[in-house]
């Protein structure tokens, strides 16, 4: 049985695992640079900048979804789903879809108008998924990033 919760702090640890193995699959294991420290209290201070969804089957989790809010002068509040990921031997299960459904369910809530987030062009399996649930992919847009 698949339950979809909240975050926790106590799932910190656990989601930083997950990170890495999605870090892993998407070819850049030495890009996450971040301490768990810092995760854990960017999502659980007194103003946290980030918030999760986990799922879990006998207390363990297999998969999670974080988003924070980003704001477009042209749209206004949008939920912006930074990770998406379900443990490859768990995939199959229908564990992306009840992860989609609550930030769906999330975003209806919260007045927010939309969800946006980013695939990589050569992550197929992804992409299907993103198309069953009707979702526009644009390929006109490209990614700027400055690290300081």
């Amino acid at each position: 049985m698949i339950t979809i919760r909240r975050a926790e702090r106590k799932d910190c640890k656990r989601i930083m695992e997950l990170v890495q193995e999605l870090a892993d699959f998407e070819k850049a294991p030495q890009e996450v640079t971040v301490t768990l420290d810092h995760f854990e209290e960017s999502g659980f201070s007194d103003q946290p900048i980030w918030w999760a969804f986990v799922a879990e089957e006998n207390d363990i989790i297999l998969g999670f979804a974080l988003y924070y809010i980003r704001y477009s002068t042209w749209k206004g509040q949008r939920m912006y789903l930074e990770d998406l990921l379900v443990t490859e031997e768990a995939r199959g299960k229908g564990i992306g879809k009840l992860l989609f459904d609550a930030l769906i369910t999330e975003a209806k809530e919260k007045g927010y108008n939309g969800i946006t987030w980013q695939v990589l062009d050569w992550n197929e399996p992804a992409i299907q998924f993103y198309k069953k649930l009707q979702a526009d992919i644009s390929g006109e847009w490209l990614n700027c990033t400055l690290t300081l």
